[in-house]
């Protein structure tokens, strides 16, 4: 079980973007990597290109890039602060749970 999962709240912790909150867009399990929507954002330079019918058109484009998973902290639902994820076993059921106040996230 990870203790980031898509749709959750984090706040990036390290890095250019620290202090800015979004949304988790993809996690990346193999490369422990997030895609968290309006931070990280890259602008790739793209070529022109025409395959047959298909045609796809150049110039900048800009896209959220995956940041590293140690670098964003989940946000509390309850108190809305940055805090770290246990689990604990409730009903026969894995969950994750908020070690700052101790409630079941999920």
């Amino acid at each position: 079980m990870n203790r980031i999962k898509k749709g959750d709240i984090v706040e990036v912790i390290a890095g250019d973007d620290k202090g800015m909150r979004g949304e988790v867009l993809r996690v990346l399990i193999k490369e422990n990597r997030v895609v968290v929507s309006k931070v990280n954002i890259i602008t790739k330079h793209q070529n022109a290109q025409r395959a047959g019918r298909s045609q796809m058109q150049g110039g900048r484009i800009r896209f959220e890039a995956p940041i590293h998973i140690s670098n964003v902290m989940l946000v509390s639902p309850k108190d809305n602060l940055p805090t770290r994820v246990g689990f604990k076993v409730v009903d026969g059921r894995k969950v994750r749970i908020s070690r700052r106040t101790g409630d079941v996230i999920d």
